[in-house]
């Protein structure tokens, strides 16, 4: 592979601009758009909803907390471990890096279910509503891991290859792109049209599970496991087992969803008749 043929990443600071002791980073504005974006989105999928404008509001502020603290204690417990244990301090050094979408997933879960119960209605109910919300915040999340030159691919010889900085000389594929192009774009795609019609509850959700769950576990294939994992038994990533139970648990919601529903028509018809 000859070097001068591809990419160079550039160096790029990673904060755009400082006020004082504050600092605002690429990655920090990336979710930054994530939130407004599902806040946008959010509104216009409420028109079809009995909630209000604060129910909302409280809805995605939660959210958004359960992202920040489950992104933080999922990739300290299912990706630094060891660390954690050295030192149970490290879980708090938000400054060093580090989140797991799958850990924000499950902290998501938790402020879906506490606000389910505040809004009274059900837990998959409020799933459906803002699963298609979150492809646009990825997307942006992995736009701040290709601008911080981080979580790069496997090395390759595609013509569009990138030779990031701290990743050797050899080019590697953009994954942070594809994942971009998957989880983010795609994604969200499928989902917004998917939702746009009635759908039976816990259909939206299953989808998004194993949607997401299929694209990343694709993805991982061409991104670069952690060095100090490494890949498992028949050349899985960590990140790939994560998503198997993910796409399992989409599919069966979906078949559950569907099942249901059908179960619920015929019952309705054979009211009706008698």
């Amino acid at each position: 592979m000859v070097e001068s043929s591809y990419f160079v990443f550039p160096s790029i600071d990673p904060i755009i601009f400082s006020i004082g002791p504050l600092s605002v980073r690429w990655y920090g504005m990336m979710y930054l758009v994530g939130f407004i974006a599902a806040y946008l989105l959010a509104q216009k999928r409420l028109e079809n909803t009995s909630w209000s404008r604060d129910q909302l509001s409280d809805l995605l502020f939660w959210g958004f907390v359960g992202v920040i603290i489950g992104g933080r204690l999922g990739y300290v417990l299912f990706y630094q471990f060891g660390l954690f244990i050295d030192n149970p301090l490290y879980l708090f050094k938000i400054w060093a890096g580090g989140m797991s979408f799958h850990g924000g997933l499950l902290g998501v879960l938790v402020a879906l279910y506490w606000q389910s119960r505040r809004m009274k209605t059900t837990f998959l109910a409020l799933g459906d509503f803002v699963a298609p919300l979150v492809p646009i915040g990825l997307g942006a999340g992995r736009i701040g891991n290709f601008l911080n030159a981080e979580l790069w691919g496997r090395p390759t010889d595609v013509p569009w290859a990138v030779i990031f900085p701290d990743a050797g000389n050899l080019p590697r594929h953009p994954s942070q792109l594809y994942e971009f192009a998957l989880e983010g774009v795609l994604l969200f795609i499928i989902l917004w049209l998917y939702s746009a019609r009635p759908r039976p509850t816990g259909a939206v959700s299953g989808l998004f599970l194993a949607g997401y769950g299929s694209f990343r576990f694709i993805v991982e294939y061409f991104r670069e496991p952690d060095a100090h994992i490494g890949l498992y038994q028949l050349g899985l990533s960590q990140g790939q087992l994560l998503c198997i139970p993910m796409i399992l648990l989409g599919v069966w919601l979906i078949i559950r969803a569907y099942t249901k529903n059908s179960r619920t028509n015929a019952k309705t018809k054979n009211s009706a008749s008698s």
